[in-house]
Order: C-alpha cells, then structure tokens, then sequence
C-alpha cells in the first residue's frame, strides 16, 4: 500500500479479527507506528503482536491494503474515520477461543480461608452488621416470616381436604380441580395446597422430590399458594383437551 501523510490527530476506526464474531469501535493517535498500534490491539484481540497481520477496509468495506510497514505511522496511511482495521492471528488460535470463558481457570478460596480474610464483603458486612448480620434486620425478617406463616396457616385452615376449588394463579387462565393435600411440605416453606385438576394442567403426579403428598395421574398435580385458592361449588369443566 502506498505510504502518503495525514495530519488529523486522532482516528476512530473498527477493529475486527480472525479471532473473534464481534468488531470493537476504537480512536487511536495517527502517531503511533505500525508496531505500537499492534500492541494496543492485543488487548482489543487477544492476538500477540508478533503474530498479528493488519488489513485496512474502507467505510464501505472496500479494502485499501495491508498496513505491513512496521516503523511506519498509522497516519500515513489512508486510515479514515468508520474504516476498519482487521486482524489476522498466525499464532495457531482457533476463531473464538478467546470468547469461550468456560476454558478460563477460576479462582476459588475455601470458605474457611475467605472467613478470615479482612479486606473481604463478608468482613466488611460483619463490621458494619449489615444483611445477614444484622441483629435488627434479622429479628425483622424472623417476625416478617413468622406473620406470613401466620397467615397461610389461617388461610389453608379454611380449605378442606376433598373440597371443590378454583385456582387463579397470577399470569395463569382459572383451573378447576379437587383439594388433595393441605399442610406444609418438604420441598418449600409455607403451607401449601395440593390440588388434583380436572385435567392434565398440572406440573406432578402428587409428588415432589421423591415424597408422595397424595395420589393422581401425571401431570394432573399441583402445589399452590392458599391464596390462589377458592373453595366453593365448581363443576367440573370441558376443556377440550380431547378434542381432534
């Protein structure tokens, strides 16, 4: 490519690489040379300087020429704003190698190591006795969960077993089905209402986890909220599920 000089400062260009699916938009100084502007690109890339071949496109990805002179700066060549610099790797890497962060070795530390250190979150937390920490905040939430126990419990005791019910969970249509189970379950705290409807809208077969709560077909099972339920005269409804 012919060498000409341009005066502007700076230029802001993409950067693209046989390395990677995404183009980064950057400025760099038109005084750097060829071999400076490789090294800030191996940060952009991922790519060694050593191993880095430079391609120059225009605004219209029309491409001009290589940038193959290393002393040369990158203002004497045609470098405009919008053009794109693309990187060829011939280090032997793999197109997304550097973008699959399940290859990245993660630091761990043992929990008991991390409970000594003094500079951590948790040390910080424990000093200021802030979250979990917090006498105040935990009393608060201890009586927050003792009221909500509370109140399920009064709610699932006016729910009989074997009584008709509508469930009207939020975001879901109405669903019609039998009262099989209420009482508190091993799977979440709370008390919850088993519920066998009328049709295969359910999510169980009246187990959870390995534990049987009560007895139903596949997928006729449910666990709701008290709540969500209202006991009363529902018959049985025709949702067409057998229908061609």
């Amino acid at each position: 490519m012919e060498v000409t000089g341009l005066s502007a400062p700076t230029v802001t260009v993409f950067i693209s690489s046989s390395l990677n699916s995404f183009r980064s938009q950057k400025r760099y100084s038109r005084s750097l040379t060829i071999a400076e502007f490789k090294c800030k690109l191996e940060l952009v890339v991922g790519s060694p300087a050593s191993c880095m071949e430079l391609e120059l496109y225009g605004a219209d990805d029309k491409f001009y020429g290589k940038l193959d002179q290393e002393d040369a700066l990158l203002g004497s060549y045609p470098v405009d704003d919008g053009c794109r610099i693309h990187v060829i790797d011939h280090s032997g890497a793999r197109l997304g190698e550097f973008e699959d962060v399940s290859k990245v070795k993660k630091y761990s530390i043992p929990e008991e190591a991390y409970d000594q250190r003094q500079d951590s979150v948790r040390s910080f937390l424990k000093r200021s006795k802030l979250g979990r920490y917090s006498e105040e905040e935990q009393a608060q939430q201890k009586a927050e969960n003792s009221q909500r126990l509370t109140e399920e419990k009064a709610q699932a005791s006016a729910i009989p077993v074997g009584s008709r019910c509508e469930v009207r969970a939020p975001g879901q249509p109405p669903r019609r089905g039998t009262v099989m189970y209420v009482g508190l379950t091993d799977f979440k705290p709370g008390y919850w209402i088993g519920v066998r409807y009328d049709e295969p809208l359910g999510k169980n077969d009246g187990s959870v986890n390995g534990k049987r709560y009560f007895e139903c077909q596949a997928k006729y099972g449910a666990f709701v909220k008290p709540s969500v339920v209202t006991v009363g005269d529902f018959p049985e409804e025709d949702y067409g599920l057998d229908e061609m």
